[in-house]
């Protein structure tokens, strides 16, 4: 008998068995696709010689992940790559906000009225990513925090809606600027907690950068799965389960899918009846015949671009998906143009580039028209480069990755109780109501992003359980931090 297995190789399911690999215990995980990786894949979509990621592309929160940067994952193969800016906001007067590695660039970019506004805000937290990081993504009922006058400061600003922590500056470069942050989490304006989303990305941008990593995302979960196969990690694709009984003993299993498919799976009925699922994304991967000619050359520097020519735009699209439940007019864009800086990723001169905007849960139609007017904006041209196109509304998502049910890529809307307890209010997240069985995808704290914290996290819950039993000698390695 093992003493885990582990079903879906997304980063999470990857991290969790190499975390409980690390502390000596046996491990197999089964993967339904053909590769492992999940949300961080890397295929030729459209043309040969065009390495797109379908899914996520930019990894602020991977380079500041304290569960990989606990690993030796450059020793497999990892190297981040980072953008000469991590990203611009351009304008249709071809001016641009942008998020630099330095306040100051970042703060003048926003104008004089606005500058000092934007260092007070940033300030408090600078140089203490590591300690904010660690107590903000672990489970908050989980032990003291490392410093809990900075997380109490931390929460009394995240906590608000992203609109609210707008108000601090007069111009709307700025207001536009946070609104596109805390759109990653295509929640309206108005909720509660998007000023967190919206501050931890801006200090990511200042502390740890928004690199891309070379070759393309591929590389986290290979250098993940490498690792898993040294530590003596078993790794099974091509393995689609349907239910529990077809996995071999284990001591537990650990599940990197979305709530609904592990009470399919687990014989749980309606465990997560009240779980909701979000709005979705409608994603447009682009081979080019040369880069996006953008009018702000701040774009030109960029590793991401946002579109989005005023925070009420940006509001109103959030708001048309995820409140309304209709396919915005002007969607808000979040882009990325990684051969910029990793040119192995297309034919030589040529480029990958990607635009995704936000529709309804499982919506039908296609926003393709609307994705490229946006983009032809804020580059005037940008059609005449295209040489293919690869599209993918909510139905075509949710094929690709079953996690992202209805074309959620959050994996769970960020509303109500969700926008804190993920998948559900308790003590456990990770548990369920089976005793052997466990969680640990983005549907679980700290929520979406490759950044492998929810099978960090969910290891440490079934390594508590399991280790009043006959584990196997620790191997080396501090698997548990923070």
């Amino acid at each position: 008998m093992r003493d885990v297995v582990v079903v879906g190789a997304g980063p999470n399911g990857l991290t969790a068995a190499v975390e409980l690999a690390r502390r000596g215990m046996s491990v197999a995980l089964f993967e339904a696709k053909e590769t492992v990786g999940g949300g961080a894949r890397t295929e030729e979509l459209t043309l040969p010689g065009f390495r797109h990621d379908p899914c996520s592309a930019v990894h602020p929160m991977g380079a500041g992940s304290p569960a990989f940067n606990a690993m030796p994952l450059a020793r497999y193969g990892l190297e981040w790559v980072h953008p000469e800016l991590p990203l611009a906001h351009p304008f249709p007067d071809g001016s641009a906000a942008v998020l630099a590695r330095a306040v100051g660039e970042t703060a003048a970019s926003l104008g004089p009225a606005d500058a000092a506004s934007y260092r007070r805000l940033v300030a408090p937290y600078l140089g203490r990513w590591e300690t904010l990081v660690g107590d903000f993504m672990k489970v908050p009922w989980d032990g003291l925090p490392r410093d809990p006058v900075l997380l109490a400061r931390f929460g009394l600003t995240a906590l608000q809606p992203v609109s609210w922590l707008a108000r601090r500056f007069s111009d709307d470069r700025a207001r536009a600027l946070l609104s596109g942050l805390a759109a990653h989490v295509i929640a309206p304006t108005s909720t509660p907690a998007t000023g967190a989303v919206a501050l931890v990305f801006a200090l990511a941008a200042h502390e740890v950068g928004w690199p891309i990593a070379r070759g393309g995302s591929q590389a986290i979960s290979d250098a993940l799965a490498g690792y898993l196969r040294d530590l003596g990690g078993e790794i099974h694709t091509g393995v689609e389960v349907r239910r529990l009984d077809e996995l071999p003993p284990a001591r537990a299993y650990v599940f990197d899918t979305s709530p609904t498919a592990l009470a399919r799976i687990a014989g749980l009925g309606r465990a997560y009846r009240d779980f909701r699922y979000g709005a979705a994304a409608f994603k447009i991967d682009y081979a080019l015949d040369g880069p996006v000619p953008w009018t702000a050359p701040e774009a030109r520097r960029a590793g991401s671009v946002h579109l989005g020519s005023s925070s009420a735009e940006i509001s109103r699209a959030l708001d048309d998906a995820a409140r309304h439940g209709r396919a915005p007019e002007v969607p808000f864009l979040v882009t990325s143009q990684p051969t910029l800086f990793d040119p192995s990723r297309a034919p030589a001169g040529k480029h990958v580039y990607w635009a995704y905007g936000h529709v309804p849960n499982g919506w039908t139609g296609d926003l393709t028209e609307a994705v490229e007017r946006q983009i032809e904006r804020f580059a005037p041209g940008f059609r005449d480069l295209v040489l293919a196109r690869a599209v993918a509304g909510p139905p075509e998502l949710a094929r690709r990755n079953a996690n992202y049910v209805g074309g959620d890529i959050a994996c769970g809307a960020f509303t109500g109780t969700q926008t804190m307890f993920r998948p559900r209010i308790g003590p456990r997240p990770y548990a369920t109501a089976h005793p052997s069985v466990f969680l640990c995808s983005s549907a679980t704290w700290p929520a979406p992003g490759v950044h492998g914290m929810s099978g960090h996290n969910a290891a440490k819950a079934v390594w508590r359980q399991l280790r009043g039993g006959a584990a196997r000698p620790r191997r080396s390695g501090a698997a548990f931090r923070g």
